[in-house]
């Protein structure tokens, strides 16, 4: 991948893997979602996988996103390969709410990296940023709008998630273990959303997106303490 670093690459793997290869990896990082009331990236760049386009990306704070080919949607490092499909209105618009959910999860994170230290909010941001970018790629296959666009960190478009954000970080700048808890409800909220986006859909690539995104989401809610 074009303009990765070593030690994104190592973020890339560790989210594939899972939180086993996650635990291994942040040794050589340590230099380096949600509707909790009912309810993500970041304009800047922040800390995130850093990836190209299959020839058209740029680096991850509002990048660009992954090239889109001709039948599949490829995010080299997260795997949507699967082939695209019809999504109703509704699922459109669900799609779109899921760019808000990583960009509320990226951005939480990354404020608590820097309060907090760095683990696991961090590598957590990390890979939330990743998470966004797949999701941007399947906004973009789909001619849809991105609701992240050009949105400063910490800032949304729809009321109910910023109100979440709001009340989430407030709730998690009290301590280490506030702010861990605040990440744990991140996470529930985008495991319970992903379920509920799931059924009845049909398009091979979102269906692909979503049980990746559902398998990161309760991965890191068990890096959380969850």
């Amino acid at each position: 991948m074009k303009g990765i670093s070593h030690r994104a690459a190592t973020v890339v793997a560790a989210g594939v893997l899972g939180v086993g290869a996650l635990a291994a990896a942040a040794p050589a990082l340590a230099g380096a979602g949600p509707f909790a009331t009912p309810g993500p990236a970041s304009t800047a760049p922040g800390p995130g996988h850093m990836g190209s386009g299959m020839g058209m990306g740029s680096g991850r704070g509002m990048g660009s996103g992954y090239g889109m080919g001709r039948g599949t949607a490829t995010c080299p490092g997260f795997g949507v390969q699967a082939a695209k499909g019809t999504l109703t209105a509704a699922q459109q618009t669900t799609l779109q709410s899921m760019a808000q959910e990583e960009k509320l999860a990226h951005d939480l994170y990354a404020t608590f990296a820097g309060r907090q230290g760095t683990a696991p909010f961090a590598h957590l941001a990390m890979s939330e940023n990743h998470h966004l970018t797949a999701v941007r790629t399947l906004l973009q296959r789909y001619a849809l709008t991105d609701p992240t666009a050009g949105r400063p960190a910490g800032r949304f478009t729809d009321p109910a998630v910023q109100a979440a954000y709001d009340r989430l970080l407030a709730q998690g700048g009290a301590s280490p273990e506030a702010a861990r808890t605040a990440g744990r409800q991140v996470e529930r909220d985008d495991i319970a959303a992903l379920k509920a986006a799931s059924a009845g859909l049909t398009a091979p690539d979102v269906q692909q997106l979503y049980t990746m995104l559902l398998s990161a989401s309760e991965q890191h809610l068990a890096l959380l303490g969850g």
